[in-house]
């Protein structure tokens, strides 16, 4: 199947979405990934990801916001956010309908994803990119409530050097969160995956080891 552009309705409004078939042969699983709050589906990190998941037998589909769409810099309440997030996954099954649906995305758009899988939300899976378990300098002001309510395979990837994910904090939550949500650290990476010149190793490579952890777990999904 090809690319297909799409129109999708949210509510009273609409947004973008693009779907993207995987690169690679027999792909198990449709993508739906959601932007962090700074992004959009066009911006460098979300074209990183999509391009290497295909690469890994994921078909990508990704999406704008409404307050992106209409070109805000201030997101929509998590209300809003989760009914996008459904909208297009309502889309997607209506045009491809996946064998397999993954949902998630990256920071604040795979928190919209995690909730509406906390809340029971129809998917075989969560892809969560950089989860933002706190504000940046607010480490006290969690948002972990829901996600021992997370009853699907999930895949989080974080950052070590992630300022919204502190690494001892998220271990603590890890041991309240079911048997099925699988946590991979990112060593030296921050919360856009970029990694120093004195790590020893590259944006690339980093790139890479998600693709390959997320082709992993896949795998383990479609046994």
């Amino acid at each position: 199947m090809n690319a297909l552009e799409w129109r999708v309705e949210v509510g009273d409004n609409a947004t973008s979405a693009l779907y993207e078939p995987a690169t690679a042969p027999n792909a198990s699983a449709v993508f739906v990934c959601a932007h962090g709050a700074g992004g959009s589906m066009s911006d460098r990190g979300m074209l990183q990801v999509a391009d290497q998941l295909r690469t890994r037998g994921f078909d990508v589909v990704r999406f704008n916001f409404l307050y992106k769409e209409k070109r805000s810099g201030r997101p929509d309440p998590m209300p809003v956010l989760k009914q996008c997030v459904t909208a297009v996954v309502e889309r997607t099954r209506q045009e491809v309908a996946p064998r397999r649906l993954v949902i998630g995305g990256r920071s604040m758009g795979g928190r919209a994803a995690s909730m509406l899988a906390a809340d029971g939300f129809a998917c075989d899976g969560l892809l969560l990119l950089a989860y933002p378990l706190h504000p940046a300098g607010r480490p006290e002001q969690l948002r972990d409530a829901h996600l021992p309510q997370i009853r699907v395979p999930t895949l989080c990837l974080n950052g070590t050097r992630d300022p919204l994910c502190r690494r001892d904090l998220m271990e603590a939550v890890l041991q309240r969160v079911g048997p099925r949500f699988e946590m991979h650290w990112l060593e030296g990476a921050d919360h856009s995956f970029h990694v120093l010149k004195s790590s020893g190793t590259t944006d690339a490579q980093t790139m890479e080891a998600i693709g390959a952890v997320s082709q992993e777990w896949l795998a383990r999904l479609a046994r």
